[in-house]
């Protein structure tokens, strides 16, 4: 449809006017809060609504969870009511906007074009009416009547194009002055993020506390997933450990600072409510200030001035009523953060007498333990004076230290064990199956240590002791618990090291096989056996009392001293009196002929001089006797 000059010429001056923007004065501010304090209350009230979080962490007793689910009904409230004052204040400031539009440019506010937009569809009612009537009466019409009403009919219908055409003019410049104005869209912006914000906390859907109430902080669910404390799992002060009071002790400190950081924040936002609380109020004064005056002047008005001073108070109304949602909301916010402080005094105070109790145990706890090793301590160092004091024999008393080191720090062991475990029954178990699997896996272990206590018994093993181990002959040089020590001494001549050391389990006391020799403390000499082969024909008899003579004077220069050994022996075995230490020679037959067997005691340390000295001495008295295999000394159990 094409437009005429006249109405392009229209179209072109409304479009200037909405263009052009003159400048106008601030109108009178209705808000009590700005965008931006709005968004900042609100961020802030969310971030310790959001604290409950760590509240039903840290109620681990049933005290604590009564006071954590009536904060969490208190915080649901409060979260309701900042929401609400969020939102009359936003409509304030909608309200603020529009008054601000209006006065900047009435002709092309909203309201204006769509007066004009209504009249403009008044009009064209009022023509396309007039246009039916003419229809009407042109179908009873002839000649020229007929062609008159066919040009009205025209004409009118040339009149409506044009008054749509200005209509949807008007309605799309209200569209755009609308949607452009920055007021409003800041206050469009700020409603859709006042819903955003409350879409994450469900608290904040509905005032009322019983839908809040089936709700958790931050979405959590509602039953109570904190952990219970090791106090709380049905164990006393008195049956748990030392580290478990360390741990109970340290849990209620942070238990603490983390009531004193929720404190501190809650007193915080309390202060931010209390900054605003006194803008409504004020408001509120003035309103009713200003009813009162309106009043006073509606009793002497009359006519146009009555209906000016109606849509005063109508406004006054409307403010009145938008303020009181803001004022008694933050009142309300006022009174619950009192008693949310209240509660969380309330909780303060119960976990210090919990940390004091825990402290108290605690400290009991400390001086059991430092007391009872004291005892122990001051019991070893008596037992070891009482040792050094009172026993003179060194290898008793190194058994003596050495049972003592043991016994001490197997009841520091015990005592620690009991001072720290909590529950003694599970740890026994515990013990019991990591002992089990020890002995399985360290059975070799094991059975040296046992060995160990064994070769230090009466006729146990020392430091320089000769021993025979298997075929090895050596002097022990270091027995500890799993293994001893020999330096292996050559078997031939005069019993030299051979400059090795052999190593043996103390599991070697339990073996069959190997044998342990060991020589008898105080006794250092052993019996030798040399056979001659006797030359046939001889006097035997004779033969035999010439070797014994040489046999006893090759001897008897060692006499006293293996004489005295043998003393000791008996002394400390049961070997009988009548036992002699005397060179012998005794006679017996072989396939070869006559042999006489010479047995005779030698000093171990000078064994293989004294078997020189005594073969020479028979070689003597019988030149053909010694055959090179004959002599073979004879090596007893003792005879090292």
């Amino acid at each position: 449809m094409r437009l005429s000059a006249g109405a392009v010429l229209l179209l072109l001056l409304a479009l200037r006017a909405v263009s052009a923007a003159p400048a106008a004065a601030e109108p009178n501010r209705i808000s009590l809060l700005t965008s931006e304090q709005l968004v900042q209350i609100l961020d802030e009230t969310v971030d310790w609504y959001r604290t409950l979080g760590a509240q039903q962490q840290n109620a681990t007793q049933p005290s604590d969870q009564i006071l954590f689910f009536a904060n969490r009904q208190i915080a649901d409230k409060v979260i309701a009511l900042t929401f609400e004052v969020a939102r009359a204040n936003a409509e304030l400031l909608s309200s603020e906007a529009s008054a601000a539009q209006s006065s900047d440019d009435p002709s092309r506010s909203p309201q204006a074009l769509a007066q004009r937009e209504q009249s403009m569809a008044q009009k064209a009612a009022g023509i396309d009416k007039e246009m039916q009537s003419v229809r009407s009466r042109l179908a009873a019409a002839s000649g020229r009547t007929r062609s008159d009403l066919n040009d009205k009919l025209s004409a009118l219908q040339g009149e409506l194009s044009m008054v749509k055409a200005q209509q949807n003019l008007l309605g799309s410049m209200s569209t755009f002055v609308y949607q452009n104005d920055p007021k409003r869209a800041g206050v469009s912006a700020l409603k859709a993020r006042i819903d955003a914000i409350a879409a994450t906390i469900p608290a904040a859907a509905s005032s009322s506390g019983s839908a809040a109430a089936t709700t958790s902080p931050a979405g959590a669910p509602a039953a109570f997933n904190s952990v219970p404390s090791t106090a709380a799992s049905g164990v006393t002060l008195r049956e748990l450990g030392i580290w478990d009071l360390g741990a109970e002790a340290l849990r209620l400190s942070q238990k603490l600072r983390t009531i004193d950081a929720l404190d501190h924040s809650t007193g915080a936002l309390k202060e931010t409510f209390q900054k605003i609380q006194s803008a409504p109020s004020e408001q509120l004064h003035k309103l009713s200030a200003q009813s009162d005056e309106l009043a006073t002047a509606a009793d002497s008005a009359s006519g146009p001035a009555l209906k000016s001073l109606r849509d005063q108070f109508d406004t006054l109304a409307w403010l009145f009523t938008q303020t009181s949602g803001i004022a008694l909301p933050l009142g309300k916010i006022n009174v619950l953060l009192t008693q949310y402080r209240d509660n969380l005094s309330s909780w303060r105070a119960s976990v210090k007498r919990q940390r004091g109790d825990v402290f108290r145990a605690l400290g009991v706890r400390l001086a059991v333990l430092f007391g009872a090793l004291a005892v122990v301590f001051v019991g070893s160092e008596i037992w070891r004076r009482a040792v050094l004091r009172y026993v003179r024999d060194p290898r008793y008393r190194n058994q003596l230290l050495l049972v003592r080191r043991i016994v001490t720090w197997v009841l520091v062991l015990l005592i620690l064990a009991f001072t720290f475990i909590t529950q003694l029954s599970s740890f026994a178990t515990f013990v019991g199956l990591l002992t089990a699997g020890l002995a399985v896996a360290m059975q070799s272990v094991l059975v040296s240590v046992v060995g160990y206590f064994v070769l230090i018994g009466k006729y146990g093993l020392r430091v320089g002791d000769r021993v025979q181990v298997g075929g090895v002959n050596g002097e022990l040089v270091e027995l500890g618990l799993i293994r001893m020590h020999l330096l292996e001494l050559t078997p031939k001549g005069a019993l030299g090291p051979t400059g090795r050391v052999v190593s043996f389990p103390n599991s070697i006391v339990f073996q069959t096989p190997g044998g342990l020799f060991k020589q008898i403390p105080g006794v250092n000499f052993g019996w030798h056996e040399l056979t001659v082969d006797l030359p046939p024909g001889s006097d035997f008899v004779a033969l035999k009392d010439r070797l014994l003579a040489k046999l006893n004077a090759v001897i008897d220069e060692y006499r006293g001293d293996i004489a005295r050994q043998a003393e000791t022996m008996r002394q400390t075995t049961s070997w009988p009196e009548t036992t002699d230490v005397t060179p012998q020679v005794q006679l017996q037959y072989s396939t070869s002929g006559v042999q006489a067997i010479a047995r005779y005691p030698v000093p171990l340390d000078r064994a293989a001089e004294v078997d020189e000295r005594v073969s020479r001495a028979l070689h003597e008295v019988v030149p053909a006797a010694l055959a090179p295999s004959a002599p073979a000394p004879q090596q007893p159990a003792p005879d090292l």
